[in-house]
Parts: C-alpha cells; structure tokens; sequence
C-alpha cells in the first residue's frame, strides 16, 4: 500500500493555503536525495515556508515535493522526497499535522511488499492484543 504521507500533505496544504494562512514544511534536511540549503538547516532540520507567494513551480507528488525558492536573496531549487516531509503546519495558529520519522528506502528495496514473506514470530502475545510502543513520544515544537 502507497505512504498516506504525500496525500495527507498535499490536502493540508490546499486546506492552510484555502484559509489564507502560510503552509510550513518540516523537513529532515539529512534524509537522502534532500535538496535544501543545508545553511539554513538547524539541528538536521529545515522549516520552509511553501506559500504560493514565497515559492515558484511548487509540484507535489508521490514521490516528492519541489519547486524553487529564495534563502538570503539567492535563488535554489528544492527537493523533498516524502519521507523527509516531518510536518506541515500553517504558521499563524500551529494547526496541521507531524509526521513519524521514516527510514529511507534503500535502492535495492521494493516498494511493492513480498507476499512470501513469514513474520518473525508467532504472532502478537497476550490474546491477540497488538504490542504496544513503548516510551513516550517525543515531539519538538518548531517556532
């Protein structure tokens, strides 16, 4: 089954932008093939503000988010595959959505799963319960 990432991005933006509010972008800027002025980044993260006034060309799809924008006064293409995409969040109130961190794919990797494939166990324990995380989630708050 396809990443319900790219989808629930791209219905996010049009919801913050349909608002009149200004979509921001979390990305891990050291996930693989992520094109952003690492300069900028913070603690191997970036905000990038995706309003339709700060950027040009924006293209979303499954695969990645692109388009050009401007750090400094200096012009840069931009690529985000999805599973860099941390969050997406209008900047006036906060509202919208974080992302769990996903490990990226390998090259030698299917995105197609094998039927074939046996789980590592018997099954979950306890009755048929899934197990449950364990900890606490952490989240960071981006200003």
């Amino acid at each position: 089954m396809n990443s319900s990432r790219p989808y629930l991005v791209r219905a996010l933006y049009e919801w913050i932008v349909d608002n009149d509010c200004t979509p921001h972008m979390l990305v891990n800027a050291e996930y693989p093939a992520v094109q952003v002025p690492q300069s900028f980044a913070s603690d191997g993260q970036i905000v990038l503000n995706i309003s339709p006034n700060a950027v040009r060309h924006l293209h979303m799809d499954n695969e990645a988010v692109s388009f050009e924008g401007r750090f400094g006064g200096v012009a840069h293409t931009l690529f985000v595959p999805a599973g860099a995409i941390l969050g997406i969040y209008a900047r006036e109130n906060g509202q919208g959505m974080v992302f769990e961190l996903e490990p990226p794919l390998l090259d030698d990797e299917d995105e197609e799963e094998d039927d074939n494939v046996e789980p590592d166990d018997d099954g979950p324990q306890g009755g048929g319960q899934p197990p449950r995380p364990s900890g606490r989630p952490s989240l960071k708050v981006v200003k």
